[in-house]
């Protein structure tokens, strides 16, 4: 089995961005997000969202696509809730957004997932982490600016970061 530290901030809306995780419906939902993700292999860090959208802190297995992971964990999930009879039926929409980071940040995401009801209420969201597809968010599209890459020499910042993970 490959050494591999990779991961991933997950983001997806219900059909018609419905208002359908509200109350004890979203904790059973969870239950069943959850429960596919490591079911699949997967390290599940953190996971919540509003009554629209969920957010997943995850570490998704090399041996599976993150397309391929996402579509079986939203799959399954609405499958089994949609089998309790629960009325409405649960549907989500099929774009969601997928967005990696290191380790040294694991926290700081984790936090910001945690405390996704909050950041929705009092609006301090980070736009780029609730996109799940080329729409505008918020006030207008947003445009990542590539990162700046030192190739002429040794970053030492990040040299001696990456020496401190082991």
């Amino acid at each position: 089995m490959p050494y591999c530290q990779l991961y991933y901030h997950l983001v997806w809306a219900t059909k018609e961005r419905q208002p359908l995780l509200a109350g004890d419906r979203e904790q059973v939902v969870f239950d069943f997000l959850r429960a596919k993700a490591i079911g699949l292999g997967g390290f599940v860090y953190a996971l919540n969202g509003t009554e629209d959208h969920v957010h997943l802190v995850v570490s998704i297995p090399p041996r599976l696509a993150v397309s391929e992971f996402v579509g079986q964990v939203k799959g399954v999930a609405s499958a089994r809730f949609n089998k309790l009879g629960s009325h409405p039926l649960l549907y989500w929409q099929e774009e969601y957004g997928a967005f990696t980071f290191d380790g040294k940040r694991l926290p700081n995401v984790i936090d910001y997932v945690e405390c996704q009801k909050e950041h929705h209420a009092i609006r301090t969201l980070i736009a780029v982490l609730e996109r799940t597809d080329d729409q505008p968010v918020g006030f207008g599209r947003v445009r990542e600016i590539p990162p700046a890459y030192t190739v002429d020499g040794r970053d030492e910042v990040w040299w001696r970061e990456m020496m401190e993970l082991e």
